[in-house]
Order: C-alpha cells, then sequence, then structure tokens
C-alpha cells in the first residue's frame, strides 16, 4: 500500500535549554525528538497521513529513544536504519533571552566524526518505498555532508523519475556547513529538482537576497518549483504557485512558549494541504494554525497538534475550515 509522504534526512536529539539564558550560564537541558523532516513526518502522522521515513540512528540508547518516538507517533520504521560504530546526532539549542533567537550547536560533522546524520548512504535508500510516495520530503540540513548528500540526491532523482512530488525545507544551519559558497550551490541544485520549497525569512534572505515574501517566492518560482511557502513567523505566512495563484494568510494570535518545530509543523500542514489537494488560501491558514499550536508548547513533536485539537482550535478562532 502507498504513502502519502516518505521523509529522508536527519533524526537526532534536541537538548533544548530549560532556562531563557546563554548557553554559558544555563545548567539543565531536557531531552527532545529531533530532526527537521521527522518533526514534520510527525506532524502529518498526527494529521491523518501515512508517512514512513528513511533515515539512520546509532546503535545507542538515545537512537532507542528515537525509534520509539517514531514508531508511537505513527511513522513507519522499517527503513530506519540502526548502525553499529556510530553516535546517535546531537544537538544542544538555547533560546537567547535578549534576542530570542535560538542558537544550535551540533554534535556532527564537522565537528565530530561518525554521528548518524553523517551515515545515510546510498546502499540504505530502498527505492520501491521511495516510489510508493506521493510525496518525498527532504531536509538540507543532511546535505552538508558528501555521503548523505549523494543518497538523498539520489533519491530525490528516482522520485521524480517515479512521478513522486519532492518538498524541500532548506533548515538553515550554517553551524554544520563548511561554506556559504557550498549552500548556496546545493540549495540551488535542490530548488531544480524540487515541486514544493518552504522558507523561513532567513532562509529566504540567504538563498535569495530577499526576505520580501513575493519576491523571494518569485525567485523559488524560476527554479520550476510548484508552490513556494514563505514562513513569517507572527506575521503569518506566503504562499504562492507556479501559475501565479498567492495568498498572505495572516498569523493566529497566540502566546508562544518555545518556537522550536514550529517550521517543522507548519510545513506538515502545508503538504497535508497540497495532498488533499485543497486551494491555496485552505493550505496556509492550516500550515498558520498548526505553527501557532506549536509554538505554544515546548519541543517539537510532543508540540505538534492531533487532527481532533487542530479542528478545535480552527472552531476556536473562527477560522470557517476543518481538516
Amino acid at each position: 500500500m502507498g504513502l502519502d509522504a516518505v521523509g529522508i534526512g536527519e533524526v537526532l536529539i534536541d537538548f533544548i535549554s530549560a532556562e531563557p539564558t546563554s548557553y554559558v550560564e544555563s545548567t539543565t537541558f531536557r531531552k527532545f525528538f529531533g530532526g527537521a523532516p521527522m518533526n514534520t513526518l510527525v506532524g502529518m502522522a498526527r494529521l491523518g497521513l501515512s508517512v514512513g521515513a528513511i533515515t539512520v540512528v546509532g546503535d545507542d540508547p538515545f537512537g532507542q529513544f528515537l525509534l520509539r518516538e517514531l514508531e508511537r507517533n505513527g511513522v513507519d520504521i522499517s527503513h530506519v536504519k540502526i548502525k553499529k560504530g556510530v553516535r546517535t546526532t546531537l544537538a544542544f539549542v538555547v533560546n537567547e533571552p535578549e534576542t530570542g533567537e535560538r542558537i544550535f550547536i551540533f554534535y556532527r560533522s564537522p565537528w565530530v566524526k561518525r554521528t548518524s546524520v553523517d551515515s545515510l548512504s546510498p546502499e540504505d535508500i530502498d527505492y520501491k518505498y521511495v516510489s510508493s510516495a506521493k510525496i518525498l520530503h527532504v531536509s538540507g540540513f543532511a546535505l552538508s555532508e558528501s555521503l548523505p548528500r549523494r543518497a538523498i540526491l539520489n533519491a530525490v532523482m528516482y522520485a521524480r523519475e517515479s512521478g513522486v512530488k519532492v518538498s524541500f525545507d532548506p533548515t538553515l544551519r550554517l553551524d554544520v556547513w563548511r561554506s556559504e559558497k557550498t549552500i548556496k550551490s546545493i540549495y540551488s541544485k535542490m530548488l531544480r529538482l524540487s515541486d514544493i520549497a518552504m522558507f523561513s525569512r532567513e532562509e529566504a534572505e540567504f538563498t535569495f537576497g530577499t526576505s520580501e515574501p513575493e519576491r523571494a517566492a518569485d525567485k523559488a518560482l524560476k527554479y520550476g518549483v510548484e508552490i513556494v511557502g514563505i514562513k513569517l513567523g507572527e506575521r503569518g505566512s506566503f504562499v504562492k504557485s507556479k501559475d501565479g495563484r498567492k495568498v498572505f494568510a495572516p498569523a493566529f494570535k497566540v502566546k508562544p512558549v518555545d518556537t522550536t518545530g514550529a517550521g517543522d509543523g507548519w510545513n506538515a500542514g502545508l503538504l497535508l494541504g497540497v495532498i488533499r489537494g485543497w486551494d491555496l488560501e485552505k493550505c496556509a491558514k492550516v500550515a498558520n494554525a498548526v505553527g501557532a499550536l506549536v509554538v505554544t508548547r515546548h519541543g517539537a513533536i510532543t508540540a505538534l497538534p492531533h487532527r481532533e485539537e487542530l479542528n478545535s482550535f480552527l472552531r476556536e478562532h473562527e477560522a470557517g475550515i476543518e481538516v
């Protein structure tokens, strides 16, 4: 039986500071499930879609935790590899109190060798599994190293040949790249191979030289992308398609607690709409609602709403739609 989506790329442990302070001052970090494409898969599963993961974990307790969380949340793990001699990738995250910015420190290449994200190889890809999906969802984070990059690009090429749509989330983390020139080159290649692309304001500014939503979207569309989403945080989002349809969807008013995973949740909402064949306005509204719910709780997947919660939120905010 076919899947709605397969996600390929990183799954990792997020250690998030329990205090709104700097790395130097923080004394307590809490363990959470992390990894942008897998967060998005969990979000999609909670909204009622069938999804599966292609990724790698280490043969260690952290890997066991990640596998358990994927499975608990309805993600098919039959194509997740457990590799001996490899440690599960770790990330440490603080929310700087003065700027509100999330600061990441990663334990993976180029800083640490032989962690799980960097061990994904072309041999780990089951191409029949890729072709069973409606969408192959890809994160840019794992593309920073040559081995996983080859694996992911092979999967993307096969997906396109098989009529599977490719969605791309840059997941820009400068800490794991060797040069900005390399990032832009690889992003350009991915955009030429993608049907759906989703950017934060910062990612749009970095990739296209502008954070003005429509200008950034137009630049992405020139690569051949069919649908582009620009996430604008407290302002909402902008979505435009290759046929010129566009929508600016204002954000829902909520009290934010933790922005971790909000963009991944937004992606899940948008991809739900694409799979269901909704118009752009409904896609953007639902994506905004998922993102809004995520920021009201701590953690990435722990904050992702189930379908019933999302519908309750939409009714409460008189959105006039349901999923």
